[in-house]
């Protein structure tokens, strides 16, 4: 097999995801034969370091032996089974962990982001129904927001390219101003910023809390509206007023879980805990699908009955894989293992370090936190976000710019050289594409 055979099967017989199909006319798609460490190779073998994790979810990059064990012993003695009336080893001990990582209660399980949103705002939506309050049904998030593509999913989020064609079907949700320290006024700390953002959210929730169900926030980063990163001083604010008020707050922590953020998860920094966190994409490191939302015991309690009606009746076929929970286990074992949080916090020194002296090039509000990195390039160039990805990979870098905003989130297991690789190209291509 050669890329090009590969390429043109795909293009036969491939829907590719978030993607005008017609672009790729003039846009190649990329073959990958194999993966190891931060590094993809094509069918001629080309190599690419993925800057991005693969969206977001190889956090430990590509063929790693552990996890690859961890699947293969289960592949010895369990496969899959359905966990309705079952269970099995592998989803018990994850969900033992998990629970002790957020402190929460019970985990429901799905394969992906999307349905893990859907999972948080039915069963908020269900519970309020259960202890005969049916009129709290009305669901906030921020602008800009985004928690997925899904009916309900996208019904909170505010990123209009995804959103507008399929407004029709949508029910209607209210959105906060964003706490995005970018949106900050001339002279503005991101602080104070987010701190007004969170007296117009208090003012909302103390007018409307009777008809609210739940807050949806993606904690500290909003991810697809170009990395907006925002003070955890909002966060915090947000569990309070949610907390005072009686509405539950859910943490999507799907993109920014698993130390993306530098903690374990991001409502550390805030120290909230959250009623739902929606978990998904680093949770199996990459490995297989799998999504996880958790909640408190006592919403779990409200659902507690001899009703059926009362349960909460919604599954997957493919809830609670033992293969995919073992990998999820496999990745947890390898934070321990390796210190990764604390060996993380020297990567991000060290880039910080490296991208504190670009002083010469068209850029502004460069950002971090954790091991995500963003930057917006001020260009007229209508071409930049295409010409940098085309650029970027004969270069050998895979990265994806977010319009114009440039980000970094490799995997967590890349090299000082291989930072310096990703640094020095990111550069280059700034230069070349502004």
């Amino acid at each position: 097999m050669n890329n090009q055979d590969l390429l043109n099967r795909s293009l036969k017989s491939v829907w590719h995801p978030c993607t005008q199909m017609k672009a790729h006319e003039t846009l190649p798609l990329l073959p990958i034969a194999s993966g190891e460490g931060v590094w993809l190779k094509d069918f001629e073998g080309k190599r690419y370091l993925d800057g991005v994790s693969s969206w977001w979810v190889n956090l430990f990059g590509h063929n790693e032996p552990r996890i690859k064990a961890a699947i293969s012993e289960q592949l010895n003695t369990l496969e899959h089974v359905m966990l309705a009336g079952f269970t099995h080893a592998p989803v018990v001990q994850l969900s033992e962990k998990l629970g002790v990582l957020t402190g929460l209660g019970h985990c429901f399980y799905a394969s992906d982001g999307a349905s893990a949103t859907e999972i948080a705002l039915k069963m908020s939506f269900h519970y309020w129904r259960n202890i005969g309050q049916p009129e709290k049904n009305q669901f906030l998030s921020l602008q800009n927001s985004y928690h997925g593509e899904t009916i309900g999913a996208l019904s909170v989020t505010d990123v209009a390219i995804f959103k507008d064609t399929y407004a029709p079907l949508l029910r209607q949700s209210a959105q906060m101003p964003s706490p995005d320290a970018r949106l900050a006024e001339s002279g503005e700390s991101a602080e104070a910023y987010a701190n007004r953002c969170a007296d117009f959210l208090e003012a909302y929730i103390k007018q409307h809390h009777a008809d609210i169900a739940a807050f949806i926030i993606e904690p500290l980063i909003q991810c697809a509206a170009g990395m907006g990163m925002y003070s955890s001083v909002y966060l915090k604010r947000a569990g309070e007023i949610c907390s005072q008020y009686q509405v539950h707050l859910i943490a999507d922590e799907i993109a920014v879980g698993f130390g993306r953020t530098g903690t374990m998860f991001a409502c550390e920094q805030a120290n909230i805990k959250p009623d739902f966190i929606c978990l998904s994409k680093g949770i199996t490191a990459g490995y297989l699908p799998l999504s996880v939302t958790l909640t408190t015991d006592k919403i779990y309690e409200a659902f507690y009955d001899d009703s059926v009606a009362r349960g909460f009746l919604h599954s997957h076929s493919y809830t609670g894989n033992a293969l995919a929970c073992s990998a999820a286990l496999a990745t947890l074992a390898i934070f321990e293992q390796d210190d990764v949080l604390s060996k993380n916090q020297t990567k991000t020194a060290y880039i910080n370090n490296q991208i504190s002296t670009w002083h010469d090039l068209p850029i502004a509000h460069v950002r971090n936190q954790g091991m995500i990195w963003a930057f917006d390039v001020q260009t007229n160039n209508q071409q930049f976000q295409r010409a940098f990805y085309q650029q970027g990979l004969e270069k050998g870098l895979l990265l994806r710019p977010i319009g114009h905003t440039v980000y970094w989130m490799p995997p967590y297991v890349i090299s000082q050289d291989e930072i310096d690789f990703m640094v020095n190209t990111t550069k280059q291509l700034v230069t070349a594409c502004a």
